[in-house]
């Protein structure tokens, strides 16, 4: 395969379906959504077919036991696919949205009106379910998308993108509104990076070897999202049986999404007052615990080096420390955090609103887990990443986080004096 010559012409259908979609109406966007939608739950057979091609292919190249959870679909995990479709389907269309609206002494009058940002790259790795989220959203937004999804995921990716193209030719949209990057080649994402001319904005949704080879070599503009190093610091004023409940959980639900706690912070008062009943939750449900300082003498933890902070695991494993206060947690988690999603376990309310204005997070919680960082459970129906960066996107990137924006300016024979 020419990979140049195949990503050349990706780009040029990408360009011109765009400029089809972003006028097209929502009446099309949702029938090619919900059509689509139909045709999963319909192909399911196929795709976990095809999934079960890519489960042998990941358990040959050895990829961990939460890296082929990430990987795998089953009836179920079609079913979510499905409702995201659905869910995105029914929210309100952003393209054409009046922001903002003002008269000027002049005579003008000014909006500033939701545009869709043209073409979309999606660079993704093992997660097929990707594969819709993002083809979903962009399509919601107006946008064309190129999907690059990873070599794990070929077959599944590959099952699922044929039943959007299914939607896309249902509604009368141009089928190469959502395009699958048809090789494994590595070379092929080199030269998404490149395509300055067709590619508007790149996103990247994978490991930080992946984000960060993206942020290096990218000369489209790129919404990032570098690594999910998601605290939870307990407070001294935490409920104790809340703070079980949220640990356990935000660790061990599913420990291969990029909201899975990687840290647990105690505070020395919790400790003192009610020591760490979590901590045995956790080593009981199998997950090593590297532990510092006293927590360190709880039996059955591992003792934490300095490296075992700041670490995205995806894995059952979790690092544990004890903090003087919420200042000391929101220190540690400004040194090794990621931006992405920190939570805080209290019920103290004047704690809560420091956690909240310091911690300089996308996505910050309060007695709530950090496994709801997701943007189907922010109501945005699906998301095709959680941006970690400040510029234009950040936090759940749905479907109106994919739009830029354009002035309308109306007069009436107004000149400038």
């Amino acid at each position: 395969m020419d990979v140049k010559a195949v990503m050349r012409e990706i780009g040029q259908k990408a360009k011109a379906a765009a400029a089809e979609l972003a006028f097209a109406s929502a009446e099309r966007k949702h029938a090619a959504l919900i059509s689509a939608a139909q045709y999963v739950w319909e192909q399911r057979a196929e795709i976990i077919a095809a999934n079960e091609k890519d489960m042998a292919y990941g358990r040959e190249k050895g990829l961990s036991a939460a890296m082929l959870d990430r990987l795998m679909l089953d009836e179920t995990r079609v079913r979510g696919i499905v409702d995201g479709l659905r869910s995105v389907a029914e929210q309100e269309d952003p393209v054409g949205k009046v922001l903002a609206e003002w008269d000027m002494p002049s005579g003008l009058n000014i909006r500033r009106v939701a545009t869709p940002l043209g073409v979309i790259g999606v660079i993704y790795e093992s997660r097929p379910n990707v594969t819709a989220d993002a083809g979903g959203l962009c399509l919601k937004a107006g946008n064309a998308a190129i999907l690059r999804g990873g070599s794990e995921s070929f077959h599944s990716s590959a099952a699922i993108h044929a039943c959007l193209v299914q939607g896309l030719k249902a509604a009368g949209l141009p089928e190469s509104s959502i395009q699958l990057v048809p090789t494994r080649d590595r070379a092929a994402v080199s030269e998404m990076l490149a395509m300055t001319s067709t590619i508007d904005v790149i996103v990247p949704r994978g490991g930080k070897g992946l984000v960060g080879l993206v942020q290096r070599e990218a000369r489209v503009p790129v919404f990032a999202h570098l690594e999910g190093i998601c605290h939870v610091y307990v407070d001294g004023a935490a409920d104790p049986e809340k703070a079980r409940a949220i640990v356990l959980n935000a660790k061990t639900r599913r420990t291969g999404i990029c909201g899975s706690a990687e840290t647990v912070l105690i505070d020395k008062a919790f400790f003192a007052k009610h020591a760490a009943p979590f901590i045995a939750d956790l080593l009981a449900a199998g997950v090593e615990v590297r532990a510092d300082g006293a927590l360190a003498e709880l039996e059955g933890t591992v003792k934490a080096k300095a490296e075992d902070f700041g670490v995205e695991y995806l894995d059952m494993i979790i690092a544990a420390k004890l903090v003087d206060g919420v200042d000391e947690a929101i220190r540690h988690i400004g040194i090794f955090g990621s931006n992405h999603t920190d939570a805080i376990v209290t019920e103290d309310d004047a704690t809560a609103a420091r956690f909240f204005e310091r911690v300089d997070s996308a996505i910050v919680m309060r007695n709530a887990s950090t496994q709801f960082a997701d943007g189907g459970e922010f109501g945005m129906g699906a998301e095709i990443g959680i941006s970690t960066g400040k510029m234009h996107a950040r936090g759940p990137v749905g479907a109106a986080q994919l739009t830029s924006f354009k002035y309308l300016v109306s007069g009436n024979g107004t000149i400038r004096a």
